[in-house]
C-alpha cells in the first residue's frame, strides 16, 4: 500500500511537469492530432514541435513580405505580386502548402485578406493576420501597398529577433530552476554517505512518506511554475 501510494505521487508529480497545457490540447484538436490511436506521447510531441512551427511561419511571413515588395517595385500588380511572391517562399513543406491557396486567390483577384486570415495558424500566424489587414487597407483605400507591407516586414523582423534575444536570456533561469530541482537528490546521496540511511525513512516511514510526496509535488510544481512563466514570457512578444 505505501509502495503504491509513493508510485501515484511521483507519477502525480512527473504529469504536472512533463503533462501538456490546455492551449497544447487545444492545439492538438486543432491539427487533428487527437484522433483514434492518440496517445500521449503525440501530445508531448506537438508541444516540443510547436515552438519550432511558429518560428517557421514567422521567418516565413518576413520572407513573404520582402518578397511582395520585390515584385511590387518590379511593377506587378498586387494580386500577382502576391502570388509570385509565394512561389518564391522556400520554407517547409506544410508551410508552402498552407500557402498555395491565397497564391490561387490572388491570381483569381478573389478575397486575399481573407484567404491570408484561412492560411494563418493559431500559433505562429500573427504575421500573416498583419499582412491581410494591410492588405484590406491598401486595396480599400488604393495605392501604397509596397511601403505598408514593407512596414509589416521590418516590424515582424524586429520582433522576431527580440524574440530570440528574450528565448536566450531566459536559457540561464531555465537551467538555474532545473539544477534546483536535482539537488534533493544530491542532498539524498550525501546523507546516504555519511551513514544518515535517508531512504528508508522516505519509502517506510509515515513522515518520510509525508516528506516526500510533499517534496515531490513542490519540485514538480516549481518547475511547472518556472516553464509557464517562462513561456510567458516567450509568448508575450507580439
Amino acid at each position: 500500500m505505501i509502495t503504491l501510494l509513493v508510485g501515484s505521487c511521483a507519477g502525480l508529480a512527473v504529469w504536472v511537469w512533463l503533462g501538456p497545457s490546455v492551449p497544447v490540447v487545444r492545439l492538438a484538436h486543432l491539427t487533428r492530432e487527437a484522433r483514434p490511436g492518440f496517445s500521449w506521447p503525440a501530445l508531448l510531441k506537438v508541444r516540443r514541435s510547436r515552438k519550432g512551427s511558429a518560428r517557421a511561419w514567422r521567418g516565413g511571413t518576413v520572407e513573404l513580405c520582402q518578397a511582395i515588395v520585390a515584385e511590387l517595385a518590379a511593377g506587378r500588380t498586387p494580386g500577382e505580386a502576391l502570388s509570385r511572391a509565394i512561389g518564391s517562399i522556400e520554407g517547409p513543406p506544410e508551410i508552402v502548402g498552407a500557402l498555395r491557396p491565397v497564391a490561387r486567390v490572388a491570381r483569381d483577384g478573389g478575397d486575399v485578406a481573407a484567404a491570408l486570415i484561412d492560411a494563418a495558424p493559431p500559433v505562429g500566424g500573427e504575421g500573416l493576420r498583419r499582412l491581410a489587414s494591410c492588405w484590406a487597407v491598401g486595396v480599400s483605400v488604393g495605392g501604397g501597398l509596397a511601403p505598408l507591407v514593407e512596414r509589416v516586414g521590418g516590424a515582424l523582423r524586429d520582433m522576431e529577433n527580440h524574440r530570440q534575444e528574450i528565448s536566450a536570456q531566459l536559457a540561464g533561469p531555465r537551467a538555474t530552476a532545473r539544477l534546483l530541482a536535482g539537488l534533493p537528490v544530491l542532498g539524498l546521496l550525501m546523507a546516504a554517505g555519511l551513514g544518515m540511511q535517508p531512504l528508508p525513512f522516505l519509502f517506510t516511514t509515515l513522515p518520510g512518506i509525508g516528506c516526500l510526496v510533499v517534496g515531490l509535488l513542490l519540485n514538480a510544481a516549481g518547475l511547472r511554475w518556472t516553464d509557464r512563466m517562462v513561456r510567458k514570457a516567450e509568448d508575450g512578444v507580439r
